[in-house]
């Protein structure tokens, strides 16, 4: 019989960071680089980095944005009207809650979830942020910073231990 830790430490499916957006001014643009320098205090030239380390990055799972559009009455949508900083696959976010993970060579702590905010009204139109609601991923604080690239592998830490 297979242990609890165990289970949790497997993925059906190779998991990776999909997309990166930053966030330079309040309702600005994102810009989507290919890559990101993040220090301890968050992404470097986010509006929020430094802020509260608790929410010093915010993570969306790819599988989500499919269900936000269809609740939300569109046939698909731009990661960057999430207001997200990272999409990532493959894996379930809310696993991640409280748990260290790695993307390129960044190590993240979870530290909670991500709700909407009302300028998802503005952004997805009327119902946006209940289109949202269970689907807007996770916060996390930056333990050891670094660089992130677009296609860099997601790692669990429980995954260490079943390694």
């Amino acid at each position: 019989m297979l242990t609890l830790k165990t289970l949790m430490s497997r993925y059906p499916r190779p998991r990776r960071l999909d997309w990166i957006g930053l966030r330079p001014a309040r309702h600005a643009a994102m810009e989507k680089p290919d890559s990101a320098t993040l220090d301890a205090r968050g992404l470097v030239g986010d509006r929020y980095a430094g802020r509260d380390g608790k929410r010093a990055v915010t993570l969306i799972q790819a599988e989500h944005l499919p269900v936000i559009a269809a609740l939300a009455g569109h046939p698909g949508i731009d990661p960057a009207i999430t207001r997200r900083n990272l999409v990532v696959s493959g894996i379930n976010l809310y696993a991640l809650r409280g748990e260290a993970f790695q993307v390129g060579e960044v190590r993240f702590e979870g530290t909670g979830v991500c709700d909407p905010c009302s300028f998802m009204e503005q952004s997805l139109g009327i119902g946006g942020y209940n289109a949202m609601r269970g689907h807007g991923g996770i916060t996390a604080r930056v333990l050891t910073p670094g660089q992130i690239c677009v296609g860099d592998p997601v790692v669990a830490a429980l995954e260490e231990v079943s390694s």
